[in-house]
Order: C-alpha cells, then structure tokens, then sequence
C-alpha cells in the first residue's frame, strides 16, 4: 500500500505540509528536518492536483539544491499515487536565488542588451575589472584595494543600488567619490564584456521583474506556488525578487531561523523574517522546535546561549534523543597545544572506529586553519580543508575561459587570460594592440598567430555544439596545447593535469542535457559554487572549515576552537561603538556552531596566541559561561596522551 505523505511527520511539520493556500512562514529551528517539510510539502501539492512545473523553491547554495531537488525527484518518481511519472521538463523548478536570476536572464538575454551566452564574472574577475577601472581612472590599485572595492559594490548592490542610484546620492565623502569613479568605469568594462557579476544576477533579475509587467505576469503565471529556504539570509534584491514573483494568491511559503541569522556582513537583513506578518497579512506562522539531531545536552546548550538574544521569535528546541556526553572544554597554553589537543583527540576518535568525515572542526576566522592543518599533517590525520575550491584552481579557471571566450567573443577578459596559454608569441602589447583595434599595425607574423587563436576558439565552439561538456572540456586540453605543455613539466603542471581530467570527470554530470544546455549549466554552477560545493561523499576526511561555512551541515563529532573574547565573539564586536544587532549575530554564529554536532561537542580556547604578529593574552570567550557549568566538563591530556576529566573550574571573568 502506499504510504501517506503524512508518514513520519510531526504535528508541526504535518501541519506545514497540508496549509497550500496563502502566505506561510516556518520557523524551523536547526535540526527540525525543515528540508523533509518543504520536500513533502512539494509532493502534497503534487498529490492535491497541482501541476509539478507550477513550483518553484529557492534556497541558498548549489548543495542544498541538489539535494532538495534529488529528495523531491525522488519522492515524486516513487509516489504510485500519482497518475503517471514526472518527466524532467515538467518537475518542480529547484534553484538557488542566483542561478534562478541566471535563468530568469538568459530568457530575456535580448530584452536586456545581452549575448546568451554572457560571461558570469566571479570575485575574482571582477577585482582583475576593478584593478582595470582603478587604472583608468589614473588611480593606484595598491593605494586602492581593489577587493575593498569590490565588497563595497556587491553590498551596495545586493541592497538594490544601481551604479546610477550611487551616483545621485549626496552624502558621499572623498573615497565614495572614488568608488563611483571605478564603478562607473568598471560597468563599462562587463558591458565590454557582454558580462554580468555575481551580484548582477540578482538586481538585474529584480529590476527586470520590477520594470516589465510582462515578465513578471510571465513568471507569476509560471509558478503559482512559491518556497524559499533559508529566509533569514536574504538582503534587499532577494527579498524583493521574492515578492515579485508572488501572484495575487499569495502562495508563498517561507522556511527560516531568526537564530541563524549570521551573514548581515554580506547583506542579510534580519527584518526581511521578523517582518513577514507586515508584508503578508494574514500569513500563518508554524513553529518547529523537535529536533532530531542532537542530544538532550547539546540543545540545553543552545537554548541557554540564544535565549540571551532579544531580537527574535521565542522558541526552545527539544528531543527524544538520549541525554548524551557533557560538553568538554579544553584550555590550551596557546594555539600549538590547543591545536595537538583537536588533532590527538581526533586520532583517539578515528581510532575507536568513527569515521573522519563525521568530524568536524570550526574556527571563527581563516587565519586559525594553519596551526590546525600543521597539527593534522603531524598526525597524518586524512582531513579536507574547506575553502579552497575546485573552480579557483589556475588551471581549471583557464580551461573555463576557453571555453566562455568561445560562446562569447566578446569577453575580451577571457581572450587576455588565455590568448597567451601556452604561450604563443603574443604579448602584452599586441593584446593592447588587438583590444584598442590597431591590430592592422601587427607584424604579418603576428597576425597569423592571432587568427589561429581564433580559429581555434572557433573550433570549440562547434565542437561544443554537438558533444557532450565532458568531451567538450577534453577537447580544450587537447587542442589547446595545455596537455602537451602540462605533460613535458613534471611536479606542479602533473596536479595541474590531474586536475583538468577532473574537470573532464565533473562534467559528465552534465552530459546528459543537451551539448550547449550542458555547457551553460556547467558554467554557471562553476560561477556560481560556494565553500559546501566542495564537500564529497567521495572524499574521505575530518573537515576544516568556519563556522559560517558549516551552515547546514551536521557531524558526529563537533569541535569550536579559538573561543576567546575578541577571537569568538570576534574582536569587532568588542567596541564600545558596535550595535546590539552586531553582537547577537555573534551569538548566533556560536549557537549555529553548537547546533551542527549530532552527539559530542569540544569547546577550546587558548590563553596566549599570536594574531597580527603579536602575542595576546586571552580570557575565555563569555559564550563558555552562558552554557549552565552541569552540561560541561574540562578536558585535559597528559605527554602520554592519557585523558582525564574533572569538573569544569571556575574561570574569572570580567
């Protein structure tokens, strides 16, 4: 017999499955299986009549996308209730907010001035763009922080600022003036480019949305019912785009956690959630509180620390799950002794049988990852660092850029990085020559070369026309002379080609769309990845990582290091001119931190440690004292690595 879609839900999450009509926010506490309650809520709508492709569900990184969208295909594919099996082209539509803008705006490439096939610049094109504007400007990058830049123009647009609206804006001071010079300059360079940056995807997508009625009626016609994940991290353009693509139904069903609020710094604003019964009235509003996660410690640990939060909905997270371990603590010397503590404790783990990849270590900045990489390379522990990520690597962004400079000639960003790799004679003045059309003024010699570049680029985009990405990335290697010159060097150029045949091997996930469809998802995720994009299944280790990058994730084992005053809480928040919003973020990142651990948590800090080149002396983070002293216990190990506990002592604290 089939089951009811009901089946292992609770009263709460049954109740947020079967409201379908009008605004709904659920408030799901960390570990109350909010992705099983939108997933089912999806195959509920499904099973009441309504059409699959009417759907939309947003949430914030690629992983989670993938697996909401894995969880839902899977549950429709199975349910025998239905009448008939979803075909791909009418499953729901499930995306993060920046690769629906992606969609959204190929769509409508034309309407708004754009080739197709536009180029994504990522970070770092746009601080190689900046770099350019500042250049053009006659200002000096090493004056002018490029990536300061950059940060102040992605907030500014993920507020819903245009470079216009800045520009009209009459409290600027001397360095705003700077930032419109550049950023006046820097959007003639993405028009140049037939280029979007990351952030445009979202405004662009919202002034679309806000301008064209037709569009928007489009979309809104399209998806009749609307669920966004993660509601609390978004900032002015994602909650705006939210909005205008509710219908007159109002079918909108947000999911999110005031107390996981932790990315302000990027543009999150916390009153897009508290707000929501203004925007929406008559919404209803469901509480999540069972968590089936963590132990009954851990969660008496959460709830005692964001309780001391006042900007938020009460709510008080509880389980059936076992009482569990005592929270331990550990002081360390300085960092070096706390380090060996995490790494000696970890191979003390692994050794007792738990698997590395249900381990995780959490630092509240990325400066603290060295000593802790050392330690574990001591220990020769298998760990993965996460943070460095795949699309970043030289080699592969080279290999991309072929390909990106083949669908778009027009990105003379992409033909300046690669026109000379391998090296083909063609230096930086013929580049100028080339991009300021003096080109006739070449050398016939030169000449030659520049057209078998091209023609070159040519022969990939054919090629990429009728074969799958995968076979598209090999021929790149191949024809581009990349593989031959990785092949004659040995030591560093072999990772290099290792790592272009894993790009060849990432790629077949994309092969079973069409050839250029493939090509265009492929690089848009490449664009669009984020630090949980280069979690694995396949790859087997202890995870380093930092507390915001740990977001939605879970472990076994959970250790917070660094937990001092001015490390965790960060030294930002220690002034005496910071907000009392600035400060419960903080709080809030801890009680994410606590809320990832399923059955052990270690809390560490050191007394002395070097930032900045110098040595501090520490107290211990007050976030330590707000856990009631009955759910902790302090951790020690002696030279022969021999453990000991004791109650947690008394520390002074002002």
């Amino acid at each position: 017999m089939q089951k009811s879609s009901l089946e292992g839900l609770n009263e709460k999450q049954k109740e947020a499955v079967i409201t379908t009509e009008g605004p709904l926010l659920v408030l799901a506490g960390a570990g109350a299986g909010k992705t099983k309650t939108i997933a089912e809520r999806i195959r509920h709508l499904v099973r009441q009549g309504v059409t699959p492709s009417s759907i939309l569900a947003i949430t914030f990184t690629n992983k989670a996308a993938k697996e909401m969208r894995e969880r839902v295909d899977r549950m429709l594919g199975e349910d025998m209730s239905l009448n008939r099996p979803v075909s791909m082209s009418e499953r729901p539509f499930v995306s993060t907010f920046h690769a629906l803008g992606v969609h959204i705006i190929k769509e409508n490439a034309s309407r708004l001035g754009l080739n197709r096939h536009f180029t994504i610049f990522d970070k770092d094109d746009s601080k190689r763009a900046v770099k350019e504007a500042l250049e053009k400007n006659n200002l000096d990058p090493k004056t002018h922080d490029p990536a300061r830049i950059v940060s102040i123009i992605s907030k500014e647009k993920g507020r819903g600022v245009t470079e216009l609206d800045y520009k009209d804006r009459s409290d600027k001071g001397f360095f705003s003036d700077i930032v419109e010079s550049v950023w006046a300059e820097y959007e003639k360079i993405l028009r140049r480019d037939s280029a979007l940056d990351f952030d445009d995807l979202l405004l662009k997508t919202a002034k679309l949305l806000k301008t064209n009625t037709e569009v928007r009626k489009h979309y809104q016609n399209i998806w009749k019912y609307v669920h966004i994940d993660e509601y609390q991290d978004t900032n002015g353009v994602q909650y705006e785009i939210s909005k205008l693509l509710i219908g007159s139904e109002k079918n909108i069903c947000v999911v999110g956690d005031i107390d996981q609020n932790i990315y302000s710094w990027r543009g999150a604003d916390i009153k897009n959630i508290l707000d929501f019964e203004n925007d929406y009235p008559g919404a209803k509003i469901i509480l999540l509180e069972e968590n089936y996660r963590s132990t009954k410690t851990i969660l008496d640990a959460a709830n005692a620390v964001i309780e001391k939060n006042t900007v938020r909905r009460k709510k008080t997270l509880f389980t059936s799950n076992s009482l569990g371990d005592k929270i331990g603590i550990f002081q360390g010397f300085d960092e070096s002794s706390e380090a060996e503590f995490i790494a000696t404790k970890t191979e003390a783990l692994i050794k007792s049988g738990l698997k590395p990849e249900n381990i995780a270590v959490l630092y509240r900045a990325n400066f603290q990852s060295r000593i802790l990489e050392e330690a574990f390379m001591q220990h020769r522990l298998p760990y993965q660092m996460i943070g460095t990520r795949f699309f970043e690597r030289k080699e592969i962004k080279d290999i991309l850029s072929y390909l990106r400079a083949s669908l778009n000639p027009e990105c003379l960003s992409d033909i300046k990085r690669v026109i000379n790799i391998p090296a083909r004679g063609i230096g930086k003045t013929t580049v100028v020559k080339l991009f300021t059309g003096l080109q006739e003024n070449l050398p016939t010699a030169t000449k030659k070369k520049i057209d078998q570049f091209y023609e070159l680029l040519g022969e990939i985009k054919k090629f990429a026309e009728k074969n799958p990405p995968s076979k598209t990335i090999q021929f790149i290697i191949r024809e581009s002379g990349l593989e031959t010159l990785w092949k004659e060097n040995k030591g560093e150029d072999l990772e290099r080609l290792e790592n272009a045949y894993e790009l060849a091997a990432v790629s077949e996930r994309y092969d079973e769309l069409s050839p250029l469809d493939g090509v265009e998802q492929l690089l848009s995720d490449s664009a669009l990845q984020s630090d949980q994009d280069e979690l694995s299944d396949k790859k087997i280790g202890v995870k380093l990582m930092t507390v915001h990058a740990s977001k939605g994730l879970e472990f076994d084992v959970v250790f917070v290091s660094g937990l001092e005053d001015g490390l965790f809480p960060h030294q930002k928040i220690t002034k005496e001119n910071i907000s009392k919003g600035e400060a419960e973020e903080e709080r809030r990142l801890f009680y994410v931190a606590i809320t990832r651990a399923r059955n052990k948590i270690f809390l560490s800090y050191a007394q002395v440690r070097m930032i900045f080149g110098q040595r501090e002396v520490n107290i211990p983070s007050e976030f330590i004292f707000d856990i009631p002293e009955e759910l902790t216990e302090e951790v020690t190990f002696d030279t022969d690595n021999a453990w000991k506990k004791k109650p947690l002592l008394e520390i002074p604290f002002d």
